[in-house]
Parts: C-alpha cells; structure tokens; sequence
C-alpha cells in the first residue's frame, strides 16, 4: 500500500458506456473525489496520458483505450490571505470582533473559494486560531451571507477553545435587528420549534415539531408600519438559519429574504430591498480570560437605514 505522501499510478481502461467522452469528462468520472478543473490541471501538466500520449482535455476516448494517471500527494487546503476591507469594532492580543458587511461570506466553501471575511481576517491580524477547518481558521461562529453585524474571531487556539465553549454553553448573548413582512399581534413573542433540512429543497431549512434539533427565538416589536415591522430578536440557539426559518413560520419572514420570503404584504410598497433585512445589533460574551463581560454593538449599516426612512415615510402617509 503507498502511503499517503506518495505519488500514485492509476490506470484506466475505457469501457464502452464511456466511448466518446471528452478525456477530462472520462477522468472526473473515474475520479469522482476530484472536480473536472483538477482532471483538465493534470491532462495539462502532463500526468494523465492516453494510449502513452499527450494529448488534450477534449480528446475524445474510445473502448479499449488505456488512461494512465500520476496522482502527487493530496495537497493540503491553505487559505490566502486577502486586502479586503471591514470595520472593527473591537481588537486585542486574542481577539477580534468585526461589524461584517451585507454581501460578505464568513470563510470559503462551495462556490465561494476565496475574498471571504476568513481572507480578509488573515490579511489583517497574520495569525488566527487553527481550531477547526484550516480554510476557517478563528472563526468560531457564522453569519449568512447577505445578514450584517456582530461576529468575533480568535486569533489563538486556546481564546478559541474558551470562546466556543460559552457558545455551547449559551452563555453569549446575541441581539438581532430585523425589517420583517406583517406586524406580529403580540408585541413580545417566543418562537418554539425543531430546524432540520427542508425535504423538498436541501438548501433550505423547515421547522418541524420534533425532527432536526430544538431552536427558540425571542422577539420584540420596536416599531409598526405600513405591511411591515421592524423587531428586535434574541435567538437562545444557534442553528443555521434559525431566525430567518423561525420568522417565516410565524408569517412574518425577513424582508428581501429570497429563501424564505412569502414577501406578499411588502409587494407594491415602491421599496427595493436591497438584501435581506437582517443584522447583528449586539453581541455579549465573557472576557476569556478575566471573566467580565464584553458588550458589542454593530451600528445599523446605511442600506438598513434608509429602509427603515422610506418605512417611517410611509407610515406618516394618511
């Protein structure tokens, strides 16, 4: 058996059912670990032949033909440390805590491989926690995408441990601020389900009565308008989606949310939501090393804003 950090030799014989495909298109089939950009990188480097030759990655193969393949050993992820900018709203020899902006991934992954906040945390500070994921180096806890706000990083590997620790333990508090469709009839409410992968679109997740893990949401209304409110959120658990998934179940999803928006009561108001209306207003958690308490707070960015203008406008309309 080869180790690991050996080169392996493969070798492939076409088989009728694959007569006629494109030589990358055979490769990423017989290597269905590997993508077709790797399959075309190793026919362009030279280490995949066919029949002893070189040829090109559009070659077509017939039956019988022999494919030989040079694999080097897997190479390890390595994140790039990327100039992007970001504010922060807090730093220390252990710690980072960021107002990240709509628009921005927390670390890479499908469809998204590089200019991610992780990128941009590894330009800044040189030197993150290696906990986890080596593409997700300090990151210790996510926002979606499109969501604005509060996130902290940790730059050493124990501030890490301790800080992951108070997630778990649900001893960081976390306050969110939300445009949403409708106006909830009770001015404080409590959101009570389980969240687990939607069946129908995997995507996506559906809360359920008792499938996938338990998430509760607390909310308050700060202000009415026009076919839409603007709340303050509490999640008391931290699963993926949960406020967006817990909203929409309750009728009342996040304005601009493409996933989960039934977004009718906000159609024909003249507003463009320029992304789902969602941010993390406050962030509270325990000095890693002290104990005390640390109290963040992300001011609401301008596009949230000037939504909550055109609401307030429409609210004074007779």
């Amino acid at each position: 058996m080869l180790s690991s950090s050996q080169p392996q030799n493969l070798v492939f014989v076409v088989p009728e059912s694959s007569s006629g495909f494109r030589l990358d298109k055979f490769l990423c089939d017989c290597l269905p670990e590997r993508s077709r950009a790797y399959a075309q990188k190793l026919i362009q480097k030279g280490f995949a032949t066919l029949n002893g030759q070189l040829v090109k990655a559009h070659h077509p193969v017939k039956v019988g033909d022999v494919v030989e393949v040079v694999l080097g050993p897997p190479e390890e992820p390595r994140l790039e440390a990327q100039d992007i900018p970001f504010e922060i709203l807090y730093e220390d020899e252990r710690l980072i805590v960021v107002n990240k902006p709509a628009g921005l991934v927390v670390h890479p992954g499908a469809g998204n491989p590089s200019h991610t906040l992780a990128n941009a945390l590894l330009a800044h500070c040189k030197k993150l926690s290696t906990v986890g994921h080596p593409l997700r180096p300090g990151i210790i806890h996510r926002l979606d995408k499109d969501t604005s706000g509060c996130i902290v990083a940790a730059k050493d590997d124990l501030t890490h441990e301790k800080l992951a620790s108070q997630f778990l333990a649900r001893q960081v508090h976390k306050e969110y601020r939300a445009i949403v469709a409708g106006t909830p009839a009770e001015e404080r409410g409590v959101v009570e389900t389980h969240i687990a992968r939607s069946g129908r679109d995997r995507k996506k997740m559906a809360a359920t009565a008792a499938e996938g893990k338990f998430a509760l949401t607390r909310y308050r209304v700060l202000e009415s308008f026009f076919h839409a409110s603007y709340l303050s959120i509490e999640p008391f658990t931290g699963r993926t989606h949960q406020i967006r998934v817990h909203l929409s179940h309750i009728g009342h999803p996040v304005a601009g949310d493409k996933q989960y928006s039934r977004g009718n009561r906000l159609r024909g108001l003249g507003i463009d939501f320029p992304r789902q209306m969602l941010h993390s207003y406050k962030l509270h958690l325990n000095d890693p090393d002290s104990s005390e308490r640390m109290r963040f707070t992300a001011p609401l960015p301008e596009d949230f804003l000037a939504v909550l203008k055109q609401l307030r406008g429409l609210k004074e309309k007779p």
